[in-house]
């Protein structure tokens, strides 16, 4: 045994196990079995043409000698990204904790209490720290925020301004560049007319829906926008405030002077800059909008026996988007990264903000001090961490900083802007005025204290925020390491049990692959360093847009992409430009097969398509007839088909090349979601199917953990002819010859995570890629093996087999009053996660094994299903009484005195004997849904409360 292979540690079937699982299936050998299940005539004919596999610690070495030429320089470019200290027990009990960093998106409430906890302690934070009256649980970055923010208004205007069609949007030139990017991007398929101006001359008109201002503005100013808003209410426009998040707890929360929503990141609050991200962005708003808000709320409600529970709340708006009619296409959040600044939060509380915010601004009014003493202008009035300075010549400015290690921002030949940080010290401050003199050639000097500074009275904060308890319990270590475990406890992940979700690709996350994160050459990198000093990271993304290319056969990948819905979005846009370019601008349509994801549908709205649906046949395969009769009427304006590979049924449909085909003979581009690319790598590709352009789920494929719901990674791979047009940066320009305006804020989006699938690639290599690819296959039949002599499978390919997933039917069992969501909560109590309920078939579960797990725990799964069968065959039609309708159970409800139901408590939760060796707790009951929507609390009060509302 090789033990010094990563593909042996990754691997879950050892050969024992394979050949056992083999014959169950019915077949040979595992190479009959893919020939099986794969069309011949997209097979590939060669290896994946990449570098031998490393082992885990050939690769540490390779991985540290990259990080040695990322050079550490002290950054105080600002412009929304800061160095930040994130406190060892988040770093330890969180980031590098598998218990936190495995766990899948909350959508089964009662075994994931313990991050809603935390996401609702991060809601409660932004709410009041923004003076707002409801956020969100995370979006993708301060970018694609204020984009929700401009398209969310646009939805909701009033019904004057929809009569007027008033499509006009202002953007504050103080705006972030980078933000500016991604609202240019989004604004145009969505006929949104940009003005960018002056937010202090700038005259609300009828035309005018909404405008967005940053606070502090980018300069560093912290103007007043009170009349600005007053100005813009008085018209019926609304607006967005770009908010430091840090800054509001000693400035005035844009609540209180009137703004409809404020969004920004939540990166100042511990979290590396790692290049760029992942970053939890914020989005706050107004009760009056909760219906509208994007992406994902965490509601209060009560379980089954009255107790305070918690749950995401609102879930239509995400779980199950609205196709076509949806106004967003979110569908990953940064979690893992809003649970670290939540816990940033409760580990300094109010206090501790309110002390580094200070220390930050009375460090920038002893550097303000010292540019006065050197005779140089400051244009800022008031700030808060932010100065920008006239120089004689910023480029001998940058020459004399570099040469000392900083870095400033410049934004022209005669200006300089410095933002300091919580690293931030008076040592600090000494170095920038050395540099600051020898580039004016005036006499150093040293100063000695640090000079306080008095914020003008329209900007000092005078409320409280933060006060609930939460927010002053957990100050020590000791306190605070407890409650990470405690919330931790209440989690079912990765670390205890498979977690089979289908599409979701819940696999192995390596601690190999996932150590690099924490260390500083990587952690501390702003995004907008030069280039030069970044040429660690640089040789990451060449290896991995290389392998990326290789793997999907594709001439070109962007990394911008940071979720896979902003990966649909960025292919989509693509495919625009490129009909676009050569004057078919009419080409607006988009094909999508029934059974797609609901983010497709979304994505190509917003991409400005317009959506026609093709038909599935009685195979849950596409209908070729019925597309091509599609394809040919809207042959003139054929713009895309959107098609998913492996099918979203887990078949791989045998006509995949002919429809292809027909989209190329009239016009089209083929766009192929990448959500099932796990059963694809090395044994074929979108490229050999006939697509032009994919998006990769990195969190799923390759290896990204799910954190709880994000971070994930979208990058799309194109054919040459749409390499033009892949998406640039204002800053660091990135993408083609021609490329769309941004996707995301960073250069390479979460370019931090991206070190996960360059490793996860690297230590496979060619032979361990496609060994992952087959046992996927292997270990998806194997389950259905074992489940179609107790269930209906749902669809299967050609000869009878699954792809890497399969769909299995619990919809007769609704005569006896059984729902497929009985199945999910009692799965609960054998200590699993629910495999994916009720997509893309109502009534059914989609499971997806992976290849990192083994023949036994396989088993267990099986067993656990097959004996939640017998339960079903002995119940009594319309029982509301038995172990499935009373599922999950909690501890608290085995150790009572009085056990009231026909079945015994051993039945109830160790139905089978593994249970008794590891069992998990579901920490509450079955959540009551209605109760939360009818009842929406979204902050950190006591349930109490609100009951007799």
């Amino acid at each position: 045994m090789k033990t010094d292979s990563f593909v042996l540690r990754h691997v879950g079937p050892r050969e024992k196990g394979t050949n056992e699982m083999v014959k169950t299936i019915g077949v040979s050998s595992v190479a009959e079995l893919i020939d099986k299940t794969i069309p011949k005539d997209i097979r590939l004919t060669n290896d994946l043409n990449l570098p031998k596999a490393m082992s885990e610690y050939e690769y540490m070495t390779h991985i540290q000698e990259l990080a040695n030429k990322n050079k550490l320089f002290k950054n105080y470019i600002g412009l929304g990204y800061h160095p930040t200290i994130l406190p060892g027990v988040i770093q330890r009990n969180i980031l590098e904790n598998p218990g936190w960093y495995t766990a899948y998106t909350p959508y089964q409430a009662e075994i994931a209490q313990g991050r809603l906890e935390a996401l609702l302690n991060y809601q409660t934070m932004v709410t009041e720290l923004t003076g707002m009256e409801l956020a969100n649980a995370s979006l993708l970055d301060e970018g694609t925020a204020a984009a929700e923010a401009m398209i969310m208004l646009l939805n909701t205007r009033s019904r004057e301004q929809k009569k007027n069609d008033a499509v006009q949007f202002f953007v504050s030139e103080e705006v972030l560049p980078q933000t500016i990017d991604v609202l240019k991007t989004r604004a145009i398929p969505l006929g949104i007319e940009l003005i960018i101006g002056n937010h202090e001359n700038f005259e609300f008109n009828k035309n005018v829906y909404g405008g967005i201002v940053q606070y502090p503005a980018k300069n560093g100013e912290v103007y007043n926008y009170e009349s600005f808003v007053k100005k813009a209410h008085e018209k019926e426009a609304r607006v967005t405030v770009a908010a430091d998040l840090l800054s509001l707890s000693i400035l005035t929360p844009p609540g209180e002077w009137g703004a409809d929503i404020v969004i920004g990141t939540t990166q100042r609050f511990g979290i590396p800059m790692g290049y760029g991200g992942p970053h939890a962005g914020y989005f706050a708003t107004k009760e009056a909008y909760k219906r509208n808000i994007p992406g994902r709320i965490i509601g209060v409600t009560q379980d089954k026996d009255g107790n305070r529970a918690l749950r995401m709340a609102l879930q239509t708006r995400e779980q199950h988007i609205k196709r076509e009619k949806a106004t967003s296409n979110i569908c990953t959040a940064q979690v893992l990264l809003a649970v670290m600044a939540g816990m940033y939060g409760v580990f300094h509380g109010p206090k501790g903000l309110i002390y580094i915010a200070n220390t930050i601004q009375n460090l920038t009014a002893t550097l303000n001090k010292g540019i006065t003493k050197i005779g140089l202008k400051q244009l800022n009035n008031t700030f808060f961490d932010t100065l920008t300075i006239e120089v004689s010549n910023a480029t001998k400015v940058k020459e004399i900083a570099e040469g000392k290690g900083v870095n400033f921002y410049y934004p022209n030949s005669k200006n300089v802007s410095i933002s300091l940080n919580e690293t931030s010290s008076l040592e600090d401050i000494n170095t920038i005025l050395e540099i600051l003199t020898e580039a004016e050639g005036k006499e150093t000097f040293v100063l000695d204290s640090i000079t306080e500074n008095n914020l003008d009275l329209f900007a000092k904060r005078t409320s409280n925020f933060m006060t609930n308890e939460v927010f002053e319990k957990y100050h020590s270590e000791t306190e605070m390491m407890r409650y990470i475990k405690k919330l931790e406890r209440k989690d079912l992940s990765l670390n205890h049990s498979m977690i089979s979700l289908g599409s979701c690709t819940m696999k192995l996350n390596a601690a190999t692959e996932m150590l690099p994160l924490s260390w500083p050459n990587w952690g501390v990198m702003h995004p907008f360093v030069p280039i030069d000093q970044a040429q660690g990271y640089h040789e990451v993304f060449k290896g991995l847009e290389t392998a990326l290319n290789e793997i999907t056969g594709f001439y070109a990948t962007s990394l911008q992409p940071n979720s896979g819905a902003q990966g649909e979005y960025a292919g989509l846009m693509v495919i625009k430009a490129y009909h676009e370019s050569k004057g078919n601008h009419h080409r607006n349509i988009c094909l999508i097969p029934a059974s797609a994801h609901g983010t497709n549908p979304a994505s190509a709205v917003m991409a400005g398509m317009k959506v026609v649906v093709t038909k599935s046949n009685e195979q849950g395969n596409i209908d070729v007839d019925d597309l091509r009769e599609k394809a040919e009427l809207h042959k003139d304006n054929l713009a895309a088909l959107m098609v998913t590979y492996p099918s979203t049924h887990g078949v791989f449909e045998s006509t995949i090349k002919e429809i292809t085909e027909i989209i190329h003979k009239y016009g089209g581009q083929v766009y192929m979601d990448g959500a099932n690319m796990n059963a694809q790598v090395g044994l074929t590709n979108p490229a050999t199917i006939g697509a032009d352009v994919c998006h990769l789920n990195l969190h799923k494929t390759f290896a990204i953990p799910h954190g709880g719901g994000g971070p994930g990674v979208g990058p799309i791979c194109v054919v040459k002819h749409l390499a033009p047009f892949l998406p640039s940066n204002p800053i660091i320009q990135t993408g083609g010859e021609t490329p769309i305006t941004a996707i995301s804020s960073a250069p390479w989006g979460s370019a931090l995570v991206l070190l996960i699938s360059y490793s996860y690639i690297k230590m496979l290599g060619t032979k361990g890629l496609k060994e992952a690819t087959i046992y996927a296959i292997l270990n998806a039949n194997y389950l259905k093996a074992r489940l179609e002599k107790h269930y209906k499978i749902l669809y299967s390919g050609e000869n009878g087999f699954a792809a890497h997933e399969m769909i299995v039917d619990f919809r007769e069992f609704k005569e006896k009053g059984i729902e497929v969501t009985d199945i999910a909560k009692r799965l609960m109590d054998y200590g699993y996660h629910a495999p994916t309920v009720s997509f893309p078939v109502a009534g059914t579960l989609m499971i997806e094994p992976t290849e990192s797990e083994n023949k036994a725990e396989l088993d267990r799964f099986c067993d656990a299903l097959i004996k939640i069968k017998s339960e079903i065959d002995t119940m009594e039609s319309g029982d509301t009484n038995s172990p499935l309708k009373n599922s999950p159970h909690t501890q608290e409800m085995l150790t009572a005195d009085e056990w009231n139901y026909p079945y015994t408590r051993q039945e109830a939760a160790f139905p089978l004997p593994y249970l008794k060796e590891n069992k998990f707790w579901p920490s509450v009951r079955r959540v009551d849904d209605a109760f939360g929507d009818r009842n929406l609390i979204c902050s950190c009060n006591p349930i109490e409360d609100y009951m007799d509302h």
